[in-house]
């Protein structure tokens, strides 16, 4: 089958535009359609990325050009014509995220769901693609950074051809333009590649490569215990640093990430801050992914219909328990302590706890839904939904302390995921295109560790009960309490809302059954006075705790325009973390503790 020809030039990055070219050898004769994706898996939201195609022309081989039309929203029909066929379009890109493109006088960056369109009828056809420099001396120093091989004749980071066996290979290896920064190690035998852009000042690269090293070796041993075979050849940790960001999307042998410059570790300071902890926690998690989720697949996903949303209940097994394995595998690692990964989960416990949404959804439904309601979350989504993430981590903290209470320590999650990765995922891109069917994971579970699990598949997955954590961190000697928000101050009551700060004082979300709501603040509302004082963005937290819960005070509200007046009966302080605390006490409890933790 002949090569499917793309070409890919910075045309303008003054103007964001990227021009690209498209040259089929053989098109259909009764007219070629092209069709750009809908969505990019990683991420379930339709995001319509051909609403950034700005012009598209279709020539034939002589140079003439040929009659195309728009059919719909993504899709282009070309007219009957026989022989080679090419497009030529200009695709604007200006969105500083993991998910798109963007391109600019410092920078690009792309996805290639965003900007190649595919050939339909032609996906499984070979794909080569030609990046090409900017024209101008400003970007004589730019690079290329992409986990895409190189064609014949390329070296690796330059400009030039690279190539893949497929459409679905081409646009899951996002491609990094510009001046940045390289480190490397080597994770069990093969390569992996730091690639950091943007401005930082004094990166420490040296240590965040032995840090990364640690990480990835420790998940290869978890699903490669005997061999500690990677399942990539190359892999690429790409990076853009700004000043306020965060965000990861996974592929195949590579990630894009996005977080504050002032995360990354800086040479001549050893301690681990909270936002390299917090960094490093997300390369973990798109790490992981390179097994749960890009190659262990549930069945809508193999493979991917990228003109419509692509439903499936199981997010919560392929987000949320490498949301639990993310932070496990830096105390696995020896990059944080046991008591910095117990905080860890103790947030993430308070912060399900905290939102009445998670006993009005189950995890199952999260996941069903997320394409209309966690990606489009709004104020109310705290009271109406659970997220996958988040919930799907305790679920998967559960599973794994039941699983080793009721096996003796004998079998644990980890026994799931290496089921689940040699049944389905090892093989995944050698010919076998095979997901997990929803109905087969209850079963697949009990097969790996023998534990009877379906009063927690019953409650935790398909119900809204709240998990028996205190019950289950029991045998490993650690308990479970409570921590009430402070803010500095102890005993601070609550209007059991959240707000957005700055000089107004805006309700971002109010709390089903709290104290706002049933004084009649809604989202939105902006606080002018407590009791006659002005309220700020900064200052609510220091006239609330000049209160004791229960006390009444006046309140004074804009509405959009409208002022209104009402009381508020102050509630008790909220609960916003949970604290773990580990004693050795009696029975096995720490030796249980200590094998969960070091694996």
């Amino acid at each position: 089958m002949n090569p499917i020809q793309y070409t890919i030039v910075p045309k303008n990055p003054a103007a964001h535009l990227f021009e690209v070219t498209l040259t089929v050898a053989a098109p259909d004769p009764a007219g070629q359609r092209f069709m750009l994706p809908v969505w990019i898996p990683g991420s379930y939201m339709i995001r319509e990325f051909a609403r950034n195609i700005v012009t598209l022309q279709a020539f034939n081989a002589a140079g003439r050009k040929i009659a195309i039309e728009k059919v719909d929203k993504h899709a282009w029909q070309a007219a009957p014509h026989d022989g080679p066929i090419t497009l030529r379009y200009e695709v604007y890109g200006w969105d500083m995220s993991v998910r798109a493109a963007h391109l600019d006088d410092t920078v690009g960056f792309f996805n290639g769901t965003s900007v190649f369109l595919a050939v339909e009828g032609q996906a499984d056809a070979p794909c080569v693609v030609d990046i090409q420099a900017p024209q101008g001396a400003a970007y004589r120093n730019w690079r290329v950074a992409t986990a895409l091989p190189e064609a014949r004749g390329t070296m690796r980071y330059s400009f030039g051809a690279y190539q893949a066996q497929n459409y679905d290979e081409l646009i899951d290896h996002p491609v990094t333009l510009g001046e940045f920064a390289l480190g490397s190690f080597s994770a069990h035998g093969v390569k992996h590649e730091i690639v950091i852009s943007g401005r930082v000042v004094g990166l420490d690269m040296n240590r965040l490569a032995v840090d990364l090293k640690r990480v990835c070796e420790a998940q290869i041993a978890l699903f490669e215990p005997r061999t500690k075979k990677a399942p990539v050849d190359r892999y690429v940790f790409m990076t853009v640093a700004v000043s306020d960001g965060y965000g990861g999307l996974e592929h195949r042998a590579s990630t894009a990430l996005i977080c504050n410059r002032g995360d990354l570790p800086v040479v001549g300071r050893a301690e681990m801050t909270d936002g390299y902890r917090t960094y490093l926690g997300l390369c973990s998690h798109e790490y992981f992914h390179t097994w749960n989720v890009k190659r262990i697949k549930p069945a809508a996903f193999a493979p991917y219909d990228l003109s419509q949303e692509n439903y499936t209940s199981l997010l919560w097994l392929f987000e949320g328990f490498t949301s639990y394995y993310d932070d496990l595998m830096l105390v696995r690692s020896g990059l944080i302590s046991p008591s910095d990964y117990f905080s860890l989960v103790g947030k993430t416990i308070g912060g399900v706890l905290r939102s009445s949404g998670r006993l009005k959804q189950t995890v199952a439904e999260s996941s069903f839904d997320a394409w209309v309601k966690y990606y489009r979350a709004d104020e109310n989504s705290p009271n109406a939904i659970v997220s996958y993430y988040q919930k799907g981590s305790l679920v998967a903290l559960a599973f794994d302390l039941s699983i080793r209470a009721q096996t003796g320590n004998r079998k644990s999650l980890d026994d799931v995921m290496r089921l689940l990765w040699q049944r389905y995922g090892r093989d995944f891109y050698n010919g076998k295109l095979r997901g997990i069917e929803e109905s087969d994971v209850e079963a697949l579970f009990a097969e790996a560790t023998g534990a009877d699990l379906r009063k927690l598949f019953r409650e935790g997955v398909h119900g809204t009960r709240d998990l028996p954590l205190d019950a289950l961190f029991e045998p490993f000697g650690v308990a479970l309490a409570p921590e009430p928000a402070t803010n500095g101050t102890a005993g601070k009551p609550s209007l059991g809302a959240r707000v957005r700060g700055g000089a107004d004082c805006v309700l971002a979300v109010v709390h089903d059954g709290s104290a706002a709501q049933k004084a009649g603040l809604s989202a939105g509302d902006v606080l002018v006075a407590i009791d006659g004082l002005r309220v700020t963005g900064s200052n609510l937290d220091a006239l609330l705790a000049r209160y004791l819960p229960g006390a009444k005070v006046e309140v004074h509200a804009f509405r959009r325009d409208e002022l209104r007046r009402t009381e508020v009966k102050l509630d008790a302080p909220e609960v916003t973390r949970y604290t773990l605390t580990a004693s050795d006490g009696r029975g096995p409890g720490k030796q249980w503790r200590e094998r969960w933790l070091k694996g």
